[in-house]
Order: structure tokens, then sequence, then C-alpha cells
């Protein structure tokens, strides 16, 4: 591909847990349900599909247990779950979990509000963890929220997210995440902490990106990664989401956005644009409000006739 860009990208698909964990109120679980059968017939085959952390502190996924028992498999889906520490990794496991991922940030300040604990102490309650997994097989992955900057400390500094990412490779992390939490990562920081990551040992299929698009660089972001050789970037059906613990994060990069893009660039991604649009619809007619992200207002577009496709004739609401 020109400019180094990988000939095939995997969508990682957040919007059933990140892009849901932030509503005001929940949803019930057909109809969460039914937008992860719609992600899985746009062609999405990596769906985090929910969270196994205390009903207390996210209730908009209290449901967890019971959705990843009903959950369609086969087609080669795999359906990661958040985990934040063994009693969660036990109620994952009993519900059938078979990827996992945990999270910390390159700040301090962040976990604790978070989490409740320092970065170092979330790395040693993530060791017994992604030890169990390991042993029973489970595929894992680690996110280090706030890579490009803290909303409670501001800039962060690459070594000390390097510094973390290594930390989770050791622990047996098969993947690590780098999330732009609160949306002020620009191109630059892009290249410079992939060229980091690999200087420092982590191979680039190890090594994926979260983008929000809060300040509408995500797509932006998502290119410098491409140029770089990365070839896995979450995205959420719709652009649903934020954190309940930063403020100001507003919604992931709109996986319909992402593949548009994808598209134009050539690059094999196996997500069909349309599927990916009606889900989008589907989740925001059941949050009640306007999809937010570009192509879901604009529809995809083609060349040969040049108008929109997949475009929805008027809202219903």
């Amino acid at each position: 591909m020109p400019n180094g860009f990988p000939a095939r990208v995997r969508i990682y698909e957040v919007g059933p847990r990140d892009g849901l964990q932030n509503e005001a109120h929940p949803l019930d679980t057909d109809t969460k349900l039914g937008y992860i059968e719609r992600l899985v017939a746009a062609g999405l085959r990596e769906i985090e599909a929910t969270s196994f952390v205390s009903p207390r502190a996210i209730p908009q996924l209290a449901d967890a247990d019971a959705l990843l028992l009903r959950l369609p498999h086969g087609d080669g889906v795999r359906y990661p779950v958040l985990v934040p520490n063994m009693r969660g990794m036990e109620r994952a496991i009993s519900a059938g979990a078979t990827a996992i991922a945990v999270f910390t940030a390159a700040s301090d300040a962040f976990t604790e509000a978070n989490i409740g604990m320092s970065v170092d102490s979330s790395l040693e309650a993530f060791r017994p963890v992604l030890a169990e997994a390991a042993r029973r097989g489970v595929w894992t992955r680690a996110y280090v929220s706030t890579a490009f900057g803290c909303p409670f400390t501001g800039r962060i500094e690459p070594e000390r997210v390097v510094d973390v990412s290594l930390r989770l490779a050791d622990l047996g992390a098969q993947e690590i995440c780098l999330g732009d939490t609160i949306g002020v990562g620009v191109p630059s920081q892009v290249h410079e902490l992939t060229a980091r990551h690999i200087d420092a040992g982590l191979p680039l299929d190890r090594l994926a990106y979260h983008f929000h698009d809060t300040r509408g660089t995500a797509l932006a972001n998502v290119l410098a990664g491409l140029e770089d050789g990365v070839s896995c970037f979450d995205a959420s059906a719709g652009g649903t989401g934020g954190c309940p613990y930063a403020p100001g994060a507003a919604g992931n990069l709109a996986t319909e956005d992402l593949v548009y893009l994808l598209d134009g660039l050539g690059i094999e991604h196996g997500v069909q644009l349309g599927g990916v649009l009606e889900a989008a619809r589907f989740i925001s007619g059941a949050l009640r409000r306007p999809l937010a992200s570009k192509v879901g207002q604009a529809g995809g577009w083609d060349p040969s006739t040049g108008r929109a496709t997949d475009r929805e004739a008027r809202q219903r609401w």
C-alpha cells in the first residue's frame, strides 16, 4: 500500500461497551442484543460486548452476565469483555468469556478517579487476572487511557505511556491499546507514540489505537497510525460513548466514518458500510437522538453516479 499503509485493518468495535457505559438511562438487554446482532451482520468480528465491573459503578452494564450468555456465536466473532479484577474475571469466565480487556492509564490522577487506585496498584491487580487468562487460553488486551493527555494533570509524557505499555506486555497482555480518552491528540503525537513503542520492542501487530473525536481529530489520527503501519483501530457505531470519569470526553470515533475512510483508501477490513449504518441508526433510535457521525448524516457515496448511498430519508425523532 502507498505511504506504508497496512493491506488490511482490524476494526475493533466498542459500541456495546464503551458506547453505552455513560448513558443516563440504561438500555434493556434485548436492545443491546439487537445492536450486537446488527454489528455482526455488518461483518464486524471483534465486538467488545460489555463490562464485568461492579454494577454499582456502571449500572448501564449491570446485565453483563445475561447478555454474554445470549450473544450470537460462530462466523469467527470474538466478544472481549472488560474486567477490573479477579472478581470480574471469575464472573466473566462463568458467563463464557473467551477474551478479556483490562484497563489502566498513563496518569495516576485518572486511575484514582476511574478505579480508585494508582497506576502501579492497578498493574498489580491485573497480574493475577492476566495470569489466569493465560492459563485458560483467553485472549487479552490492555488499555492505556490518557495516552495523549489527562483531564486532571494535562500533558502526558510519551515515555510514561511506553513504560506502562511495556509493563502490561510483560504481565502477558497480548494487545496494547493506547487511548486518547479526552480527544486532545494530534497526528504528530500518534507518530511519536508509535515510533517510541516500536523502538522499545513492542511489535506493530500488538499495538492498537482508541481515538475519541472530541475535537474532530480522530480520523486524522487514524491516518497517522496507518502511515506508521498500525493495523487495529477502535470505533463505535454511531459515534456513541464517553468516559464517566473523564470530564469533557465526547463520543468515540464512529465506525461508519472509519469504514468510509478505509474504503476510500482501498484498505481491506471486511465490514459493510450499509450494515454499520443500520446498526448505528438502530442504536441512535434506541437512545432517541440523531446520529452525530458525518457518514451517518450524509451516507456513503457512489463514485460511478455521484450519489449518496445508504442515506436515511428522514429522522425518526
